[in-house]
């Protein structure tokens, strides 16, 4: 355990160091049945790697969106530590754009995948680069960025890490209490690509179309031609370690 880092109630840290995978390790403690509120953690000089656990009583369908306030969450978080300047957008594969350009990402998974059963547990991880894995080749990937480049060297990681446990739990008490509602006005307001052409490579081919908003619950609408699709946010869930 570490104290380094500062948590809601409920909460509690588990840090890595060197290459481990923060995602992979909350996935294998949530297998062993550790407490939900498990955030574990590797907070590198090139990146911030993390995830939180979770243990919802609801069916996969409606925990998913959890997703969504963590997304958020890191949204609000990184807003209020960095400068006014920088604008930060959430992709709904998962992917976080400042100013822009791809900066990290958010990933998901469950102890299993079907949507009308109640998993055991939830794991949603971010990773975000601080440095330009190609550094000594700028220009090379413009549309890839970290988030030293952008203007926010002077935020700690130990901060960082903190407010996106806050405000993820503030909205999803707010899911919880108020539901789905507030959380999708919050998230239409800070999606990127919507009413545009997407490419998301989340199957082979690439998931393609007008990205034309979500429904409910979250899944994501795209047209092609004079067809509709529907992509379940349970599409974004990887498989268990």
């Amino acid at each position: 355990m570490s104290n380094t880092v500062h948590f809601p109630p409920l909460f509690h840290g588990m840090a890595l160091t060197g290459t481990a995978d923060p995602f992979a390790k909350a996935q294998a403690q949530a297998i062993m049945g550790c407490d939900a509120g498990l955030v574990v953690y590797n907070l590198a000089a090139d990146q911030i790697r993390a995830a939180m656990v979770f243990a919802p009583e609801v069916p996969l369908r409606a925990a998913m969106p959890v997703l969504i306030s963590c997304a958020i969450g890191f949204q609000n978080a990184l807003g209020a530590l960095a400068p006014p300047e920088v604008g930060v957008h959430l992709e709904w594969p998962g992917t976080i754009r400042v100013n822009g350009a791809r900066c990290g990402r958010l990933r998901i998974a469950a102890s299993h995948q079907d949507p009308a059963a109640e998993p055991d547990w939830i794991v949603v991880g971010l990773e975000l680069p601080l440095v330009p894995a190609n550094a000594d080749t700028p220009g090379i990937t413009p549309d890839d960025t970290a988030l030293y480049e952008e203007g926010c060297v002077d935020i700690r990681t130990d901060d960082l890490l903190s407010a996106w446990v806050r405000h993820s739990l503030v909205w999803i008490n707010r899911m919880e209490e108020e539901g789905l509602k507030p959380l999708a006005t919050e998230w239409r307001g800070l999606a990127h690509d919507l009413g545009e052409e997407v490419n998301w490579p989340l199957s082979d081919p690439p998931e393609t179309g007008t990205f034309l908003g979500t429904d409910e619950h979250f899944g994501a609408l795209l047209r092609s031609g004079e067809t509709t699709r529907l992509l379940p946010l349970t599409h974004l869930l990887e498989g268990t370690t």
